[in-house]
């Protein structure tokens, strides 16, 4: 596990426990067995959908990308701001809404896996 990710549970302490767990050469960041982040190279990025990837754009904020098969895939996470690193209320704020995201998109009778 990385520094980075570790630091992740005191950046998200307002908004509740966390757990991450290793994937695809990255972390998924996991709220009450629901992943709502994803970690790659130690950036993080955040849940998004129609509901709020406006929030994330209107702050030039990207989606994380990555090639396969020669072609850019798009995964509805986005980079988090930065300030959320520095204010506890606003990186509560901002996990709230990704989880709010992840509860939208999630599959019924689908279960999460236990992140770590």
């Amino acid at each position: 596990m990385s520094e980075f990710v570790d630091s992740l549970h005191e950046v998200f302490a307002a908004f509740g426990p966390i757990r991450s767990r290793r994937m695809f050469g990255g972390h998924g960041v996991y709220h009450d067995e629901l992943m709502f982040g994803l970690v790659v190279d130690d950036v993080l990025y955040l849940k998004a959908d129609d509901a709020s990837s406006g929030l994330f754009r209107e702050r030039g904020l990207g989606c994380f990308q990555y090639e396969k098969a020669g072609k850019r895939v798009e995964m509805s996470y986005y980079t988090a701001p930065e300030e959320i690193f520095d204010d506890p209320e606003l990186a509560r704020a901002w996990a709230l809404r990704a989880f709010e995201a992840a509860l939208r998109n999630k599959k019924p009778g689908r279960r999460a896996k236990k992140g770590r």
